[in-house]
């Protein structure tokens, strides 16, 4: 194996069921739900996915919906720019929390 994610793991996923029927085959009829054509097309929620995988970092993810996304019609600077709104608030989230830490500083500092 050259990774520690093993790219033909993502092909087992449906087996998950496997140890726990019931659970996993309703977590499958939720998955099959929630990225059905409804408010947001089919391609507007391949990027949203896109963008959560990159926020938990799975590669899985990652692998699963950069595909699905060019199956939807997906443009590669639509992907990136998914992408990048994913690293803004990644980035937004850590520094929006510096202002406990300044209040703790400030806090302290009087």
């Amino acid at each position: 194996m050259d990774t520690y994610y093993n790219p033909a793991d993502l092909k087992k996923f449906g087996g998950i069921t496997e140890f726990q029927k019931e659970l996993g085959d309703k977590f499958f009829e939720y998955y099959g739900e929630v990225f059905k054509e409804g408010a947001l097309t089919a391609r507007e929620k391949s990027l949203i996915a896109l963008a959560v995988a990159h926020a938990v970092q799975c590669p899985y993810c990652i692998d699963a919906y950069t595909t699905d996304t060019l199956e939807k019609g997906a443009t590669e600077a639509q992907m990136m720019e998914a992408v990048h709104v994913t690293a803004a608030i990644r980035g937004g989230s850590s520094l929006v929390h510096s202002v406990q830490m300044m209040n703790k500083a400030k806090k302290i500092s009087m």
